[in-house]
């Protein structure tokens, strides 16, 4: 049978090639998780502290919404702002939490925290907009903003602030170039650092003097173990919040998050959304407004987490690690591994396959001076954690 010409033409003539847009770093993390998977396969056992994820499942209150939303077919599109009743119990929250009673007109349900950032970034900046991220951070700031035309502007932070933004840093980053926007996070990921109210209300104040667009990001709030976490909500109504389910509820799968927009902006993101992803999923939805009725549940998991956080706070450095940023909050701690390397991606791949203790390596996170740095996460079990001290102090000690 002869090929038609067109059908011969068509594949030696054209090759579609990626767009620059799409030439971002890989998020790190990620390929440690399939190098772990690739041992695992062999029928290795690996410790993951590499992966920001729950090991608990979300609430049963959750399941069980979901699954009774199941059997009576409820998986329709919604509102493009997420389901109402939903919006009004995420507002709720606020004022459970927070003392501040939230207008749920302000609410818009997203796609994880992953969506909200899209369409915050999407729905407050043109491109070529330079928008400000504190560094050591969260790789995919960086990587979205640029996915969509904007400058990220790393600032790089510092222990005597304790590796949070403040307002000299900001004006700093200001007056080389313009700023747009800045975007911060309480508590951080990866350090676990987090910022009090009145840091928090001191680089908001600057900001808006500035003219700079304020972003919170707030997905580990609920996971706080120096002091309470403080709601961008509650120092400005010009903030924009981003949150998710995916931490605190344990609901990474689940794929759903929320944003507080700023009065009169959430017809802005309601646009967006609805030609983006027209809604978020039904399910995740149902189960979302459920969760919140699992609070006594979630709360005994992050007892886990505080425990673990002792587990590894107390020994580790009688491994051999002995120095960690301030590990506030989220279920991260941020180790320096300077006196063993300076090349901390090949010393996690190293530790990985000598003793099956998966970490991310700092590269992720910061270009700074990420080299010198690993992530480890505690959101797993305490034997897990225990057992992980041993692996370590074990590879560490063959030098």
């Amino acid at each position: 049978m002869t090929t038609p010409s067109f059908a011969r033409s068509t594949s030696s003539l054209f090759m579609p090639t990626p767009s620059r847009r799409s030439e971002v770093a890989p998020f790190i993390v990620m390929d440690v998780m399939e190098h772990a998977a690739r041992i695992e396969a062999g029928g290795g056992r690996v410790i993951h502290l590499e992966v920001g994820q729950p090991a608990a499942s979300a609430p049963l209150t959750a399941r069980k919404a979901a699954a009774a939303a199941l059997e009576t077919g409820q998986a329709g599109y919604t509102a493009a702002l997420g389901i109402p009743s939903l919006r009004a119990r995420i507002a709720r929250h606020y004022a459970e939490q927070h003392g501040f009673e939230l207008d749920p007109e302000r609410v818009v349900v997203t796609n994880g925290s992953s969506g909200g950032f899209i369409l915050a970034f999407l729905g407050l900046f043109e491109a070529g907009d330079r928008v400000a991220i504190a560094s050591p951070g969260y790789p995919p700031y960086r990587h979205v903003l640029s996915a969509l035309g904007c400058e990220p502007v790393l600032i790089e932070t510092r222990a005597e602030d304790r590796y949070a933004l403040t307002p000299e840093l900001l004006t700093a980053a200001h007056r080389k170039a313009p700023l747009k926007g800045v975007l911060v996070a309480s508590p951080a990921n990866p350090t676990g650092t987090m910022m009090d109210r009145a840091a928090l209300s001191a680089l908001h104040a600057c900001a808006r003097e500035l003219g700079i667009v304020f972003i919170s990001d707030e997905i580990y709030h609920g996971l706080d173990y120096a002091f309470p976490a403080v709601s961008a909500v509650e120092i400005g109504d010009d903030v924009t919040v981003i949150n998710s389910f995916s931490k605190y509820f344990c609901m990474t799968g689940w794929r759903v998050g929320w944003m507080v927009m700023p009065p009169g902006l959430s017809r802005t993101v309601e646009r967006l959304q609805q030609n983006l992803s027209i809604s978020v999923p039904t399910l995740s939805q149902i189960a979302a407004e459920a969760a919140f009725d699992g609070r006594a549940e979630m709360d005994g998991v992050k007892r886990g987490y505080e425990e673990n956080r002792r587990i590894l706070t107390q020994g580790l450095p009688g491994a051999g690690l002995k120095h960690f940023l301030p590990a506030d909050g989220a279920f991260y701690l941020y180790a320096d591994v300077s006196a063993f390397t300076d090349d901390s991606a090949a010393f996690a791949t190293r530790m990985l396959d000598e003793v099956h203790v998966a970490t991310t390596p700092g590269v992720d996170f910061d270009p700074f001076h990420g080299r010198r740095f690993l992530r480890l996460s505690y959101a797993g079990s305490a034997a897990d954690m225990r057992e992980a001290v041993e692996r370590i102090g074990a590879f560490l000690a063959r030098g």
